[in-house]
């Protein structure tokens, strides 16, 4: 028997085995697929240069999963502190009926506490840290947001140096 018959290479049969071998490969990729963080996108978009919106101090937006973290570091750039945090700086930066946001620059961890009249998130601009939500531990870096429930135990713990990011405060 001819070889090109065995392994199907007339021309008349490659287009079957072509598109049999391209729905076993897609079926094999769905299979091994694994779903990306929601703010992935963002994040490369960021970080190849697509600083998305600039932000003005006067008018911030709340962060969120979706917010872009350079756009974010770029406007508080002005109010970083010019020498070395010895501790934690801390400067509000939005304060409405809804919202209290502050820039905050820390070198140290936080320990556990709960919040009963406000919602609080963290949104990463620099560093990396580990926050314990109810027990679960939670590894977010520049980026990163995370909103912690009401009335939920929750600690932070620095992985680098020094993390600077915006805690935002949602009054209830």
């Amino acid at each position: 028997m001819d070889g090109a018959r065995i392994f199907g290479l007339f021309e008349d049969d490659l287009p079957a085995e072509q598109v049999d071998a391209e729905f076993v490969l897609e079926k094999l990729l769905h299979l091994r697929a694994v779903e990306a963080p929601l703010n992935l996108k963002e994040k490369v978009l960021a970080r190849i240069g697509f600083a998305g919106e600039e932000l003005q101090l006067d008018n911030l937006p709340p962060t969120s999963r979706h917010s872009n973290y350079l756009s974010w570091l770029k406007a508080m750039e002005p109010l970083l502190p010019n020498e070395p945090v010895e501790s934690m700086f801390l400067k509000e930066i939005r304060r409405d009926e809804r919202y209290v946001q502050s820039l905050v620059v820390t070198k140290v961890n936080v320990p556990e506490e709960v919040h009963e009249s406000y919602a609080e998130s963290f949104f990463i601009l620099e560093g990396r840290c580990a926050c314990t939500i109810d027990g679960q531990v939670f590894e977010i870096a520049a980026g990163d947001y995370l909103p912690i429930p009401l009335h939920v135990p929750h600690d932070v713990r620095l992985l680098t140096p020094q993390v600077t990011a915006i805690l935002q405060y949602e009054l209830c």
